[in-house]
């Protein structure tokens, strides 16, 4: 098993190689998490010592403070109507590069920024590779407060075990920056979860899922073997 530390070394691999990936003049997506974390330090980094300029568009609280602190200028995702480059990281990782996203609570944002973009680009550490979406975290769905006991019921009945999701430090429910709360929803393998994404997007209070399919341009893996990155693109 690999440690905390490990595993930080090789997505900070990950978020170096795509911060190469920025050109000057561009509109970067910024990603919520502890990878893109990295992403966004070298951003900054390059911004100080090489003269780099852009301007971020990020996709949660906590990395617009991240993007702050390290002097990257922003724009809000409501004033723009593309973005050149969007970096992420990500829970999951399937052999198409389809993603699993949420642990954070910030998928609704981080979709559409990535949607946005004419590049999204998944930076993650080897762990998060899977065979199959969902076989190592739930499938977090963004709800609408008075539609929990409705949505719960629809996730039931497409065959998943919901979770509302609590607080940590607070008494209740995450609350996330929009003001809504989540369900994590475990599917069996038998599940396909194409159909199920697609259900949800039907049901009136749900706002989005952390189901990414076909969206990923590119996946950067900071992998152990040599400590390097490898590049897997997504075949269209």
């Amino acid at each position: 098993m690999k440690s905390s530390k490990s595993n930080d070394a090789l997505k900070q691999l990950a978020g170096r190689a795509a911060a190469k990936l920025v050109t000057d003049g561009m509109l970067c997506g910024m990603g919520t998490g502890s990878t893109a974390h990295f992403f966004i330090e070298e951003v900054g980094r390059r911004m100080r010592e090489e003269g780099l300029r852009i301007a971020g568009v990020p996709t949660s609280f906590q990395t617009r403070i991240l993007c702050q602190q390290n002097g990257i200028p922003l724009r809000d995702a409501q004033d723009c109507r593309a973005i050149d480059l969007a970096v992420d990281g990500a829970d999951e990782v399937d052999p198409d590069l389809n993603v699993t996203k949420g642990g954070g609570a910030a998928h609704t944002m981080e979709k559409l920024v990535a949607s946005m973009a004419s590049q999204f680009v998944v930076i993650v550490d080897e762990s998060k590779l899977v065979s199959r979406l969902g076989s190592t975290v739930a499938i977090p769905i963004e709800v609408t407060v008075p539609a929990i006991g409705y949505v719960t019921e629809v996730v039931t009945r497409l065959g998943g075990q919901p979770r509302l999701r609590m607080g940590v430090n607070k008494d209740g429910p995450l609350v996330t920056d929009n003001g809504q709360l989540v369900i994590d929803a475990k599917f069996g393998p038998d599940v396909d979860l194409r159909e199920v994404d697609a259900r949800l997007h039907r049901t009136p209070g749900v706002v989005e899922t952390g189901l990414f399919f076909d969206m990923a341009t590119k996946v950067l893996v900071g992998v152990s073997d040599g400590m390097c990155v490898r590049t897997l693109v997504r075949k269209v």
